[in-house]
């Protein structure tokens, strides 16, 4: 996937988590930073229904719209934590207790944050 591709597929991934009412939604630019990936998508639902409801509609959205599945799974469960590996973009999907133990925006503050304008009518409804 080129570099505009996978940052939309990152932006698209935010939006879709949004929309579901994710909170704190960030997007961290790893591309200077890491090999396995080039963005990381991070967001925190309220409580487990609530990240199953995100990773479910994520899924679907982007499957529908792009034809990707996600090359990995992880989490799930009582874990705090789902993640969504499409390869060139990773969602993340954490409760709150498990955001805060794991800190990635910590761990990654070094990365540049992509500028996310989640209100646009078109981040919830642009094709990828």
């Amino acid at each position: 996937m080129n570099q505009a591709r996978s940052e939309q597929l990152a932006r698209r991934l935010a939006a879709v988590a949004d929309s579901k009412k994710a909170e704190d939604v960030v997007v961290l630019d790893m591309r200077e930073l890491v090999a396995y990936t080039d963005f990381l998508a991070i967001c925190t639902a309220r409580n487990e229904r609530q990240a199953r409801a995100i990773v479910d509609e994520v899924r679907v959205q982007v499957k529908r719209e792009s034809g990707l599945l996600p090359g990995g799974v992880d989490g799930g469960g009582e874990a705090g934590w789902t993640i969504l590996d499409y390869l060139d973009c990773v969602l993340h999907v954490f409760t709150p207790d498990a955001r805060e133990r794991y800190g990635l925006e910590d761990l990654w503050r070094d990365a540049p944050r992509l500028e996310l304008d989640l209100d646009a009518p078109e981040a919830s409804s642009a094709a990828m």
